[in-house]
């Protein structure tokens, strides 16, 4: 006979122990998580999405590491330091070592708000491919004039490697890690997983259409992706972001399970 399968125990509230501010933020991270796991771009309980708590203290939310995705609420996230270290009593694991992508980034660019890494099938795919992201659809020009490469030095454990990965994103917001997957980087959630989106769209749609072969790809006009460029920078993309998207994301997600939120 089947037995219920069951979620682990609820996370102690932590809403009355937060700034407001703090709150809010945990609230879209535990969305942005149940988000990747919706669209289907988790990997078990591996990879990190990270958002840097207001505050001087350089403190940090993170998932625990035993939970999947779509567990993931705003009183579960750990809040960590700089180096991987738990600041608030929890018996939650943190995976020290897959936060050392996130630390750089968060530390040496104060607008990285948050941080957002996945491996996905599609963007593997692309990240192994020479020629990286093409533009040949209008998703792969909006993301592509913002994104950056890293080449591939091993599981991300080794502390030295967070200068060159930071120096190869530079001002960028969007990154390819090559022959392991996809990064990007936002002034707040809303913003860093609207870039994601993008991305991940335009990989998946790279790898479609590459599989039907190259030699009908129409070659988008001289000139085409420049203009898309123009039109996705800016304040555009943290309005459309902060002020439409994210908004209508959270109302899908509370139409399928609030719990998130807790």
């Amino acid at each position: 006979m089947a037995t219920a399968l069951q979620r682990p125990t609820a996370s102690p509230s932590v809403r009355d122990s937060v700034s407001p501010e703090e709150w809010a933020l945990r609230v879209d991270l535990a969305a942005a998580y149940r988000l990747v796991a919706l669209y289907g771009w988790d990997d078990l309980i591996f990879t990190h999405l990270s958002a840097r708590v207001p505050g001087p203290e350089h403190h940090f939310l993170i998932n625990p590491y035993n939970m999947m995705f779509e567990e993931i609420t705003a009183s579960s996230l750990v809040k960590i330091d700089v180096e991987g270290n738990k600041v608030a009593d929890t018996p939650a694991p943190v995976n020290r070592a897959g936060f050392v992508i996130h630390s750089a980034i968060h530390a040496a660019r104060d607008d990285a708000a948050a941080v957002l890494h996945l491996h996905t099938p599609h963007g593997q795919a692309v990240s192994a491919m020479a020629e990286g992201l093409l533009p040949h659809t209008q998703t792969a020009m909006i993301a592509g004039h913002d994104v950056a490469y890293h080449d591939f030095e091993g599981i991300a454990t080794e502390l030295d490697e967070r200068e060159r990965l930071v120096a190869d994103l530079g001002t960028r917001h969007t990154m390819i890690l090559r022959n392991h997957g996809t990064l990007t980087v936002g002034a707040s959630v809303p913003e860093a997983f609207l870039r994601m989106y993008f991305l991940e769209r335009a990989c998946e749609a790279q790898i479609l259409m590459l599989s039907a072969g190259r030699a009908g790809l129409n070659n988008p006009n001289q000139g085409v992706a420049e203009k898309v460029e123009t039109q996705s920078t800016g304040e555009g993309m943290a309005t459309l972001a902060r002020h439409l998207a994210w908004p209508a994301l959270l109302r899908k997600l509370d139409r399928i399970d609030p719990s998130y939120r807790d």
